[in-house]
Order: C-alpha cells, then structure tokens, then sequence
C-alpha cells in the first residue's frame, strides 16, 4: 500500500513534468529553431531590416561564444566542450527542478523558459557550433549586442525567478479585522 502511494506520488511529479515542457520549453525550442532558420535565409548577407528606426531592427550575426561572445577567444574544440557541457548539464538540472518545484505556476513556467532557451542555442552548437543571433536593439550611437528567441526566453525566465520571491509574498496578506493570514489565489 505503501508504494502505491509512492508511484502517486511519482506520477504526479511526472505529470508536473511534463505538463511545462510540452506547454512552454518545446514550444520555444521550435519557435526558436524556425526564427533562426528564417534569419539565416533573410538576414545573413543582407542589410538590416529596420522595423523600428533607431532602436530595432532584423540583422544577422552568429556566436561562437557564450552570451556577449564570451569565451568566443578559445580553440573550438574547447569552446564546443565546456559550453554543450554546460548546457547539458543546466537542462539536467532545470528538468530536475521542474520535477521538485512546488506546483506554483511561475516558478515551473520560468524554468521551462530557461530551459526551452538553453536547450534552442545548445542545437545550435551541436549543429554548427555557432548560435545565430538576428535581434538589434539600438538607440543611435549605443547598441545591446544582437541575441535570439532563446536568449529572449532565458531572460524572461530568469526574471520571473528572481521576481518570484516578491510575487508570492504580495498573494499573502494580512486580513483586515482578523489579523490572520488570508491566501488570495
């Protein structure tokens, strides 16, 4: 009796799983993986397409390295071990965390995000060892370096968890005449 309580309890840990990894990472490992294929054949050559003068436009660049090119110094052999190591072992453990996490909406969404992004730039470096980026976000003589869908979605996610904290503690509040805790949703 004692394991049929064990397996319920795996199950819905399973279904917790899974619910945010078709819902929300795999989506943005397609949507990422088709906007980079459409920047590619669009972008790559070309001039920018300006969608909003003097702070964004469609250009095309492609990543080595880290985010902001970091590590982009290093051999490729080295650069291509430490970084699909690292993100390997990052999917491992947000799958990890969405297994473990409370069932508390943000946190599984934002985690989903995070890994739906690490997991979009990771094919890329198993395939080409590059990750294109076509985002340009500038306002005349500053610019942020040029990212992806999937470093959009990393960002977001990381966001919400650092958010998260000050979200949840605003859903409890003092009740009025009572003084008691009151949960709001």
């Amino acid at each position: 009796m004692v394991q049929d309580g064990a397996q319920g309890r795996v199950g819905a840990g399973a279904r917790a799983v899974w619910a945010p990894l078709l819902l929300v990472s795999l989506p943005v490992v397609l949507l990422d993986r088709v906007s980079k294929l459409y920047a590619l054949s669009h972008f790559s050559g070309n001039r920018p397409l300006v969608l909003i003068p003097h702070l964004l436009a469609f250009t095309y660049a492609e990543n080595p390295g880290a985010a902001f090119s970091l590590l982009a110094g290093l051999s490729p052999l080295w650069r291509a071990a430490l970084l699909d190591s690292a993100s390997l072992v990052a999917s491992v453990v947000l799958v990890l965390l969405l297994a473990r996490a409370p069932r508390w909406w943000p946190n599984a969404f934002a985690l989903a995000l995070i890994l739906g992004g690490a997991l979009g730039n990771l094919v890329d470096r198993l395939l080409s060892g590059r990750v294109p980026d076509f985002i340009y976000v500038h306002y005349y003589g500053w610019s942020y370096p040029v990212f992806n869908f999937a470093d959009s979605a990393i960002t977001v996610g990381v966001a919400l968890v650092l958010l998260a904290p000050y979200v949840r503690g605003r859903a409890r509040e003092p009740a009025a005449d009572t003084g008691k805790l009151c949960k709001t949703a």
